[in-house]
């Protein structure tokens, strides 16, 4: 019976406030459902549309969404293509 109260806890505090996992699924939606929108707009149109500042979604942003962010970013000349491949010498 605990485990279910903690349970329902957790899924309240994850319904109800926002956090890395809730963000990245809200963000990742967006870019689903509108073809359109890529993820720098999908993450300015969150924030406006929940009253959030641009400068506090940096601790939202997972690891994998900031990797599209990146791909994103040097596909629209925002960001230096990089090469990961490298010679050794």
């Amino acid at each position: 019976m605990a485990s279910e109260s903690k349970q329902a806890r957790r899924e309240f505090l994850k319904k109800n406030f926002l956090c890395q996992d809730k963000f990245s699924n809200d963000i990742e939606m967006l870019v689903k459902h509108n073809a359109e929108m890529d993820y720098i707009e999908a993450i300015c149109h969150y924030c406006e549309e929940n009253n959030i500042e641009i400068e506090n979604v940096s601790k939202l942003i997972s690891k994998p969404l900031k990797e599209k962010l990146k791909c994103n970013a040097t596909e629209l000349n925002y960001l230096k293509k990089t090469s990961l491949a490298r010679f050794a010498i």
